[in-house]
């Protein structure tokens, strides 16, 4: 091999391996500092695109998650108000017992219908409770163009959509129904059936609506038997079952968003995250060659040094 100046091929290669390890060294620093086995997109094309989309279904998920939880609240405000509104039902079943005793009077009989005319002006307070300024009851239908709702009927319901995916309104959703509870309160004395809320109006008139908020539209003791009376109560303890059905759905929603969430996210971890103990070995190995390399290339700088000794 001749000896030249201009051209030193042994400190060239050097320089290159040296370059070479180098930046081995600095991607595996890169890694092991960041946690992350794609830094640039260069390091896995497919596996980030993969990625991307798999932290965007991981983040919509999580919005959908709160959104289930926010209506699981929703329910339980509902729910304590519709425990509440039993009791007041069993208040006025109570009353109508008490104002058919034979030692009490007429003013005592008063007495008791004035308490059951304030309890249908309390149930009717009931209904317009509102939860972050949303009514947790409705009385009319979104599903026949705002017409009045009637309960137990469900082609005049009023329901609003949770999504539990993350796909949103193209996924699966749950259908989360604001109580007719001022219909559940409106029964037909004839039928025992409930009705609509403004057929009861007018008093006298064979609907019995125990929710009002008019002192004129009131109904007497008198003028409800014990029969209308359990069925307003069958009605609220329905609407009961009812909340209590759509919890535990959402309920087992919610888990399964969870657990779907969960999941995703070691799909995403196993696509970018770095193997710290495989990288950790390749760091070692690569900073062994840095040096090495460093080393072999001042050694290949310094072999031109004969030549200079045989110039001089």
């Amino acid at each position: 091999m001749p000896l030249t100046i201009n051209t030193n091929a042994t400190a060239a290669t050097a320089s290159m391996h040296l370059s070479n390890n180098t930046e081995a060294l600095r991607k595996s620093l890169t890694r092991l500092s960041s946690g992350s086995r794609i830094v640039q997109p260069v390091d896995d094309a497919g596996g980030l695109a993969v990625s991307m989309k798999l932290e965007s279904a991981i983040t919509r998920l999580a919005g959908a998650h709160k959104n289930v939880q926010n209506a699981i609240s929703f329910l339980e405000v509902q729910d304590g108000v519709l425990e509440s509104a039993g009791k007041v039902v069993n208040r006025m079943i109570e009353l109508k017992g008490l104002s058919q005793d034979v030692m009490k009077n007429s003013s005592d009989v008063a007495n008791y219908n004035r308490e059951f005319q304030d309890l249908q002006g309390q149930l009717y307070d009931m209904t317009s409770v509102k939860f972050n300024g949303v009514s947790l009851f409705a009385q009319f239908s979104s599903e026949a163009n705002n017409a009045e709702g009637v309960f137990n009927d469900t082609a005049l319901d009023n329901t609003v959509s949770v999504y539990v995916s993350a796909d949103g309104s193209s996924g699966p959703k749950v259908s989360l129904s604001k109580s007719m509870l001022l219909s559940a309160l409106t029964i037909n004395a004839s039928t025992l059936a409930a009705t609509k809320f403004s057929d009861g109006a007018t008093a006298g008139n064979g609907i019995n609506s125990f929710a009002s908020a008019s002192a004129a539209s009131r109904i007497d003791l008198d003028d409800v038997s014990v029969g209308v009376f359990t069925q307003a109560l069958q009605n609220v303890a329905t609407l009961r079952s009812d909340n209590g059905a759509s919890m535990s759905r959402l309920t087992f929603a919610s888990d399964n968003i969870a657990v779907t969430k969960t999941n995703m996210e070691a799909a995403n971890g196993r696509i970018v995250d770095v193997d710290i103990a495989a990288e950790s070995t390749r760091m070692a190995k690569y900073n062994v060659l840095v040096q090495a390399s460093a080393s072999m290339l001042a050694q290949a700088n310094a072999s031109t040094d004969v030549a200079l000794m045989l110039i001089r």
